[in-house]
C-alpha cells in the first residue's frame, strides 16, 4: 500500500513540475497575434485556393498585417473587399495581372487515334496507371474530367472532344487542374499571353501526325514567322519564351494548329456538350 502511494506522490509530483514549466514558458514565450489579423481573415472569401501563393487564407491575412502583400493579390475576392481590407489597413490595394489555366494539348476526341478502349473508373490517373487511355498519344489529354471535378470554382467544363474548357471568367487560379493533371498538362498563364502551344507531344513530324491530327510536327515555322527572339523550339516543341513579344503572326503558316493565338476561352470554337460515358 505504501508503494502505490509513494509511487501516486512522486507522479503528481512530476506532473505538478511539468505543468509549472509549460505555464511559465507559455507566459515568457508566448507571441500575442495581431489581432487585425482575425479581421482581414474574415473579409476574405475562405476558399482556401492558394491562388496567392500561401496556403491558405489565414496565412494570406497574416502576411497581409506584415505587410509582405497587398489586398489586390486575392485574385478570389471581390473588388469591394479588396478596398475595404486596403482601407482597414491604411495600405494600397494593389493589383495582380488575372491568370488563367491552360492546357496543352488539342487532341480531342475526333483528332486523335483510339488504339483499345479503355473500361474502368472514369479517372485520367486511373487511365494514366492502366494503360495510358488507350489513346495513340500518350502524352495528350485523357479527357475523363479529373480537372473539372477538381476544380473548386466550376471553371472547367468537358466539351464535345472530350477536352476541359476553361471559362475565364470563373477561373481564379487556383492550381487544382495543375495538381490533378497527370500528365501535367495545365499551366497558369497570364491573361495577356496570347500565344499558346497547344501540344506536349515530343515526336516529330510524320510520327507526331500518325497519332493526333492536330500535333506539333516540329515545322518550325512559328519561330520563323514570330518576332525574333519571342519563340524558340526546343524538344521538337516551340517554346514562348517572350510571350510579351509572341503575336498572332506566329500562328499563321502553323500546318495543324497546334499554336494557337487565344485572347478568351481556349476551345470556344467548339460547343460545349456533355461527355461520352
Amino acid at each position: 500500500m505504501n508503494e502505490i502511494l509513494i509511487g501516486s506522490a512522486v507522479m503528481f509530483g512530476v506532473a505538478g513540475f511539468f505543468g509549472v514549466v509549460l505555464a511559465v514558458a507559455y507566459r515568457k514565450l508566448s507571441v500575442e497575434e495581431d489581432p487585425r489579423i482575425e479581421v482581414v481573415e474574415n473579409m476574405l472569401p475562405g476558399t482556401n485556393c492558394g491562388a496567392c501563393g500561401q496556403p491558405g487564407c489565414h496565412a494570406f491575412a497574416e502576411a497581409l498585417c506584415r505587410g509582405e502583400t497587398a489586398p489586390g493579390i486575392c485574385t478570389v475576392s471581390a473588388p469591394e473587399a479588396i478596398e475595404d481590407m486596403a482601407t482597414f489597413l491604411g495600405v494600397a490595394a494593389g493589383t495582380q495581372e488575372k491568370r488563367v489555366a491552360r492546357l496543352h494539348c488539342a487532341g480531342g476526341a475526333s483528332s486523335v487515334k483510339q488504339l483499345a478502349a479503355y473500361r474502368g473508373i472514369a479517372s485520367c490517373r486511373a487511365a494514366f496507371v492502366v494503360n495510358g487511355g488507350g489513346r495513340a498519344c500518350a502524352w495528350g489529354c485523357l479527357g475523363l474530367g479529373d480537372c473539372e471535378t477538381a476544380c473548386t470554382f466550376d471553371a472547367i467544363a468537358m466539351n464535345v472532344e472530350n477536352l476541359p474548357k476553361v471559362d475565364v471568367d470563373l477561373c481564379t487560379a487556383c492550381n487544382d487542374c495543375v495538381e490533378v493533371c497527370p500528365l501535367d498538362l495545365f499551366t497558369l498563364e497570364p491573361v495577356s499571353h496570347h500565344v499558346l502551344v497547344q501540344c506536349a507531344s515530343p515526336l516529330i513530324g510524320d510520327a507526331a501526325r500518325a497519332s493526333c491530327k492536330v500535333a506539333c510536327d516540329a515545322c518550325g515555322r512559328c519561330a520563323l514567322d514570330a518576332a525574333e527572339g519571342s519563340i524558340e523550339m526546343a524538344g521538337g516543341l516551340p517554346q514562348v519564351v517572350l510571350p510579351s513579344k509572341a503575336g498572332r503572326e506566329s500562328t499563321y503558316r502553323c500546318p495543324t494548329g497546334a499554336i494557337q493565338y487565344i485572347e478568351g476561352n481556349q476551345f470556344d470554337d467548339i460547343e460545349i456538350g456533355v461527355r461520352d460515358a
